[in-house]
């Protein structure tokens, strides 16, 4: 699947007087490994993403948590982002 801005990340916190440190929340069906791609978030800078926040993804699919970083913002608008690898904090499996 593709990234689609009918479905952007959400800004859950930001740090008061700091120039990065927000959190964001997705979710989408979209593999880890595909929101790793390069640019995957094509308007993150208008969104206010900037290099060192955090974007909590939920793989609705797997389903999976990964928490990334933004590590690089595009200076064109709308901004694509490039997040880190995604490091896996958690599934979400029903245990009923």
């Amino acid at each position: 699947m593709a990234y689609a801005t009918t479905n952007p990340p959400r800004l859950v916190t930001q740090v008061m007087a700091e120039t990065n440190g927000r959190v964001w929340a997705y979710s989408s069906a979209d593999a880890t490994a595909t929101v790793d791609g390069s640019g995957y978030i094509t308007n993150g800078g208008n969104l206010g993403m900037k290099v060192g926040d955090l974007v909590m993804v939920v793989d609705t699919a797997t389903p999976a948590v990964t928490m990334h970083q933004v590590i690089s913002v595009s200076a064109t608008a709308p901004g694509a982002v490039d997040l880190s690898n995604g490091t896996v904090v958690g599934s979400a499996t029903n245990s009923d």
